[in-house]
Formats: C-alpha cells, structure tokens, sequence
C-alpha cells in the first residue's frame, strides 16, 4: 500500500472535500481522486461518500482512518529518529580498545568526540586485539583498537584497517638506576637485568629482540598489564618494555628511556572496521578524533 496514498486519504478526510484537499496538497482534483481510487481498489472497500458538497467517510473510511493516522505518525517519527542518527543527535559509539590505547588515545579521542556531540551515547571495553576483532566481527562494537608488531599481521581480509601511529617500545627503570638518564640505550647495555613481562604477545617481542641484540632476557614476574608492571619496576624488581602510548601516564618514579633505533620494537596502531559494512555516523566521525589524539601524542613525543 502506498504511503502517498494513505496521505491524501487522510487530508480528504481532514478537509471533507477532495478540491479543498487538492489545493491542501498542490495537486489536482483529478490526481486526488485517482489516489483516492487506487486506494479503494488496493483494500478492496468503499471509503468515501460523495456528496453534492464534499465527501463524507464509509464506516470502512472511519477505519481505515485510524490506522492510516498511526502508520504516518509512526513514519514521521522514524524520519526524524532516522534525521537524528544521520546527524548524530542520537545513536551510540561502542569502542573496543587495548590496554595502553585507554590509557590517554582513546580518552582524548572520546572526550573531543563528546564535545562535537554530546547526544550520542558512548561506551568503551578494554582487551587484547585478538579479542577486540572477535567482538567486531560479532557486531559487539563499532570500532576496534588494534595494534601489531612487525613479526604480528592483521586480517585485512575482515577487516578495513586505518593507521594511526606507530608505537615505538620504551624501556621503564627504576628512578634510581643507573641507566635512567632519559637518553637512548642499547638493549645490549641490559643483558644482565631481570625483567617484568606477562602478556604472551609482549614477552615474545621482548623475547626477540633481546635474541637479536645477543641475549636472552630473564623475565623473573609473570605480570600481564603495563600498569602493574610500573609497580613492579618502580620496587626495583626488574625493567620492562613499556609502549610510546602508555608514556603520558607513567608515575613519577619510573624513568622511561628511548632504545637505540635498531633496538626498539614498534608496533604499528590502526582503529579497525568491519569490511563491507555500513560505517556508522559515529565511527565516521570519530576516526578524525583518533587521527588527531594520534598527532598530539607524536608531537608531544618529540618535543
């Protein structure tokens, strides 16, 4: 049934006339009572009595009436809630994120996307980017967090990737050592030193890179988070990799320092999408707030 149609019957029956309705709507007599006719014939009643002066509604009519009013009103109102996410006035933004990413990327990111605007509802869940991609692909979340590093690859089969920065490792001692001078260091300089490092993905790239500088680390605590593992360096219980992304938030007696360029793992940051899905109003809108807390930290890193 056309909603055309169910529009012009409901301002016939308005205005009890179909030329008053015509001039109402901008058509002609003729193409009302055309409308008026197809309608008939489509729910198979009679809908209006003409009347030498107007037109006067069958009980079929009065019936009809009633639902037509409902369906448009409840197509006014989904053109406006549809109006509404088209212009995020509404709608939700559900972001998945690992663990240094929240630590100042995505607050920023969330807090200037909030401020854009403030109707849309967000929410944030924290994991690892295996987990983060399973909840994409599952339609859990928007947009994805994700990181690798250069012996890590990501599907880009699933997913649409979008690069943000590349996230070079930092080594964190103990305010008090004697390598904590700020200045790059050698891995090399390091072999001797116990290390904090849980996280499977982390310890292999430790692993590894420590392989290539000639040395196998000796990780002594098994601590997964990079939060706890500055807990455990700043004790003196041992060093660890800690990423350009989480340097912001470190506490004050941990000392971060650059490792020389042929020694330092980086990992690449992208925010991730579904491929071949629809990208919602909001992901459009905050992947220019991730692009520029991206910026911010690589300036602030460089300075």
């Amino acid at each position: 049934m056309n909603l055309a149609w169910l529009e012009v019957f409901r301002e016939v029956a308005r205005r009890g006339s179909l030329t008053a309705a015509a001039q109402a709507l901008g058509y002609t007599q003729s193409a009302v009572s055309r409308q008026i006719a197809a309608l008939e014939q489509a729910t198979g009643v009679h809908l209006l009595d003409r009347l030498p002066r107007g037109v006067r509604l069958t009980q079929e009519g009065h019936c009809l009436l009633a639902h037509a009013e409902a369906i448009l009103e409840r197509m006014r109102s989904a053109r406006h809630e549809l109006e509404d996410l088209r212009e995020l006035e509404a709608g939700r933004l559900r972001v998945g994120a690992f663990a240094s990413a929240d630590a100042v990327l995505v607050p920023q990111a969330l807090a200037a996307f909030r401020a854009a605007h403030p109707k849309v509802a967000l929410s944030v869940v924290e994991g690892s980017t295996r987990v983060q991609l399973e909840r994409l692909q599952q339609g859990e979340i928007d947009v994805a967090l994700v990181s690798a590093y250069p012996h890590q690859t990501l599907d880009t089969q699933q997913f649409d990737l979008h690069h943000l920065l590349d996230d070079p490792l930092l080594v964190a001692l103990p305010a008090g050592h004697s390598l904590a001078r700020g200045t790059a260091v050698r891995l090399v300089e390091l072999a001797g030193e116990r290390w904090i490092e849980g996280f499977p993905e982390s310890s292999e790239t430790l692993v590894q890179a420590c392989l290539r500088a000639g040395f196998r680390p000796r990780i002594d605590f098994g601590v997964r988070e990079w939060t706890a593992k500055q807990g455990f360096v700043a004790a003196g219980l041992g060093l660890a990799l800690v990423p350009l992304l989480a340097a912001p938030a470190i506490r004050p007696d941990v000392v971060l320092c650059p490792l020389h360029p042929h020694d330092a793992p980086v990992r690449t940051v992208h925010a991730a999408t579904l491929r071949r899905v629809t990208t919602p109003p909001p992901v459009a809108a905050f992947l220019p707030c991730l692009d520029k807390a991206a910026n911010q930290l690589r300036t602030a890193a460089t300075r």
